[in-house]
């Protein structure tokens, strides 16, 4: 094979494996999402289950290259032709969490069963070949290699919500995933047949990498290694999680922080000349220090600082990182220990914010933890240069006062702490010491309001927040069947809807975390003051609507898209069909559509228009009170049950979106719906 066309065959299997590499990440996630609660927690344990996998991919590179070359091409064409009995890559039934299950461990199977052994063998081509390249003429610049694996991630990235995501339904990108890796796995197995005939050509020390190429790596090497790029995974996640549940609750916030990691990977690796530490080692003590006050500091949660803030921060810190870590990069001979301890790195920084942290921290305290580390990591470094050992020093104490000073502001101001799988819930109290009437206790999500309570003895018991009854929901409520009613809640929040709640009246809350169930006992007397019966549902509400007999619901709230980890599966066409399933044939199934960043008052009006329901969209603007504005959307089988005067005095004509289609469980863009 002429030189040009073998280059061309080695740089497309890793072009292509790091494309469907990260093209399969947010595919299979989405597919998962809707039986988890759409949390975000999910795409954090996916990004701890790829990291960990791509480690294993990584040690298996290891492992193969030091055997012979034709046994190298046995064994990988061998498991790439095994890994094609996983296609096509769509989630089995048998996979639904039936609510009882730890989140992370079900999700951790159920990735290993449907995805294992393709991303695995996905993962172990970006060092696998580099090292074939290794033995060619062209082999001294094969770092450069690694730099296009991440920009061929990053283009995935990207490529996915814009182009990808609006114009194919899910099980449509499944298979169009599944035929691509097909075509790879013809590509790999070619590369390995080259490969095992190519003639290993000996480069000289200019020609390799920084290190000397037979120069064996110490320990203290391999423990920097390791640190470099775990902090970088610790710092992605940790101000990944941020960004996303402290400073503003925007769909696709997470995309900023993965593509500056991956940008970082793409400058380093790919030229020195875009590392410089004269320029760069300032850069990181500013970073580090402006992260960690805006930690304990009102332009570390605002949406115009905060974003800018975090995103930046990231970029230069990953290039400090990473750029040590690419100056640091052995000669061939070691490249695939070097991608080992590179990926080992990554997933212990991964797994320990993704899996540790949400059981070991009460709140988002790892990222002013990270800050920390990055700062001391740096004194390890530079130990033997006494005047940056100091600044160093000097910023990691910085960094550690800024941390303290944190905690210590939001422990004063809570009542109450909690973190588990679904994020940090708390509860503290307003206070107005002028107008005693308009003191509340919050709930909130991370950055989210979930509900509050008059403090007043005299108010408690009156709908607040969302919930007024001139909200969609109070009027749906107040203008049900004097009978006894029988109403459901997806979504609990502090439990407020139960004020409506009578003698005789039973409601039915569906609530995925259960620390929801805790606070709303402990914090709120919603719950305990309702004249209603309340029974309570543990576990995703879909599926356990989907697993019940009829319940006939005289008015079903559907409450849980104000952040901005939507449940798109709570808003689908078939998830209508569910809901319908349970209702009276008068009854109102109830959308809370109340959202800053997205429009989806006109989805729930196709999905409804599209099986014959009757629609109401009700605006409010609570004018006059302590209310909040909302957006309700009442959908009924019933014309007369929503022309009551109570709701058809209300309602509102719900802007269209141009080209909007119809949401499906197999078609759903987020991205088409922002505002």
């Amino acid at each position: 094979m002429p030189p040009a066309l073998l280059k061309s065959l080695f740089a497309g299997t890793i072009f292509s494996s790091a494309f469907l590499l990260f093209l399969v990440q947010p595919l299979i996630a989405k597919q998962i999402l809707p039986w988890f609660g759409g949390s975000a927690a999910v795409w954090s344990i996916c990004m701890v289950f790829f990291q960990v996998v791509l480690l294993a991919g990584y040690g298996y590179s290891d492992w193969l290259t030091k055997r012979p070359a034709r046994w190298q091409a046995m064994v990988h064409a061998t498991l790439l032709a095994a890994s094609l009995a996983f296609l096509p890559i769509v989630t089995a039934a048998h996979w639904k969490p039936t609510g009882t299950e730890d989140p992370s461990l079900w999700i951790l199977g159920l990735l290993i069963g449907t995805i294992g052994l393709p991303y695995f063998l996905l993962s172990t081509t970006g060092p696998l070949v580099q090292s074939w390249l290794a033995r060619t003429p062209w082999g001294a610049q094969v770092y450069r290699y690694f730099s296009l694996s991440n920009l061929a991630s990053l283009v995935s990235l990207l490529a996915y919500p814009v182009l990808i995501e609006p114009y194919s339904a899910l099980r449509e990108q499944a298979l169009g995933w599944s035929w691509a890796y097909a075509a790879f796995v013809l590509m790999c197995i070619a590369a390995s047949i080259y490969a095992a005939r190519l003639t290993p050509v000996v480069h000289t020390p200019s020609d390799a990498a920084r290190g000397e190429p037979g120069a064996a790596p110490s320990w203290s090497t391999y423990g920097v290694w390791l640190a470099l790029p775990a902090l970088g995974s610790w710092l992605l996640l940790a101000i990944t999680n941020h960004i996303t549940q402290n400073v503003a609750a925007i769909p696709f916030l997470w995309v900023l922080p993965l593509s500056v990691y991956l940008f970082s990977f793409v400058l380093t690796f790919e030229n020195d000349r875009w590392y410089r530490r004269g320029v760069m080692l300032p850069a990181t003590a500013v970073a580090l220090l402006l992260c960690a006050y805006g930690l304990q500091d009102g332009i570390g949660y605002d949406v115009k600082t905060g974003v800018p803030l975090y995103v930046a921060g990231l970029f230069v810190l990953c290039m400090f990182l990473h750029g040590e870590m690419a100056s640091m990069r052995p000669g061939p001979r070691y490249l695939t220990r070097f991608y080992l301890m590179l990926s080992l790195g990554g997933a212990i920084g991964g797994v320990t914010v993704g899996l540790v942290a949400p059981h070991v921290l009460p709140a988002y305290y790892e990222l002013g933890i990270g800050l920390v580390l990055v700062a001391v990591l740096g004194w390890i470094i530079f130990r033997r240069q006494p005047a940056r050992a100091v600044a160093c020093a000097l910023v990691a104490v910085a960094c550690g006062y800024f941390l303290w000073q944190q905690i210590r502001g939001e422990q004063d101001g809570t009542r109450q702490m909690a973190r588990n799988f679904y994020g940090t819930l708390s509860s503290l109290d307003s206070l107005d010491k002028d107008h005693p009437e308009r003191s509340v206790r919050q709930l909130y999500h991370g950055s989210v309001k979930h509900g509050e309570q008059h403090l007043a003895a005299d108010l408690r018991r009156e709908p607040t927040a969302y919930y007024g009854r001139t909200a969609g929901i109070g009027r749906a409520l107040l203008s049900a069947p004097e009978a006894p009613r029988r109403v459901g809640l997806i979504g609990l929040g502090a439990g407020t809807l139960a004020t409506y709640g009578r003698t005789g009246d039973v409601y039915r809350v569906y609530e995925i975390n259960p620390q929801v169930f805790s606070f709303a006992d402990s914090e709120f007397s919603f719950l305990k003051d309702s004249a209603a019966q309340i029974e309570r549902v543990l576990g995703d509400a879909r599926l356990a609507l989907e697993r019940e007999p009829p319940q006939r619901f005289d008015v079903l709230a559907v409450d849980a898209f104000s952040g901005d980890s939507v449940p798109i599966h709570l808003i689908t066409r078939e998830a209508m069909q569910v809901y319908l399933r349970h209702m009276r044939p008068d009854g109102v199934v109830a959308f809370h559509v109340t959202n800053r960043f997205l429009a989806l008052a006109p989805v729930v009006e196709k999905i409804a228009l599209a099986q014959g329901l009757h629609v109401a969209f009700v605006h409010d603007e609570a004018e006059d009170s302590d209310l909040r504005r909302t957006d309700w959307v009442l959908v009924s089988p019933s014309a007369q049950r929503l022309q009551v005067p109570l709701i058809q005095t209300a309602t509102s004509t719900i802007q269209p979106i141009p080209g909007l289609r119809l949401w499906t469980d197999d078609f759903n863009n987020l991205f088409g719906v922002l505002k």
